[in-house]
């Protein structure tokens, strides 16, 4: 299997993904010489894994049958000074809300998602240091 992205340079530093159909422009802030018309790059970085762990979770903690009334995923990344900037760490936080949640399958399904399904969490991992947090908001 392989997966494709298509990167059109629209304007000044702008472009435009086609990923299956789906549009995502990219640019630079304009003091980088952009129009900030969509998300830097190194920012979907951090949507991926938050994509990518936060389907796990939902669907795993849907086979235990819970289901939070909200649940966010928050990642938070620290960024070198140096070129090439990069993330040296990355923090993953598991929001949910809901009342009488199971810790114990809350914690599971981060768990699984984060060693054994997330492809991105596996990625990131080899390259930089990585920590996790659940928070159950009542």
């Amino acid at each position: 299997m392989k997966h494709k992205v298509d990167m059109s340079w629209t304007d000044q530093v702008a472009f435009q993904a086609d990923m299956d159909g789906h549009k995502v422009v990219i640019d630079a802030t304009e003091e980088s010489g952009g129009n900030n018309l969509g998300p830097r790059p190194k920012q979907l970085m951090l949507t991926a894994l938050a994509g990518c762990t936060g389907v796990d979770v939902i669907m795993i903690l849907k086979k235990m049958k819970v289901e939070p009334e909200a649940f966010n995923v928050i990642v938070e990344a620290d960024v070198t000074d140096e070129h090439p900037k990069h993330y040296t760490k990355m923090k993953i936080v598991y929001q949910f809300k809901g009342k009488d949640l199971p810790m114990d399958k809350l914690e599971k399904a981060v768990k699984l998602s984060e060693e054994k399904y997330c492809g991105v969490t596996a990625v990131y991992k080899k390259a930089m240091e990585m920590e996790s947090e659940i928070r159950v908001v009542e």
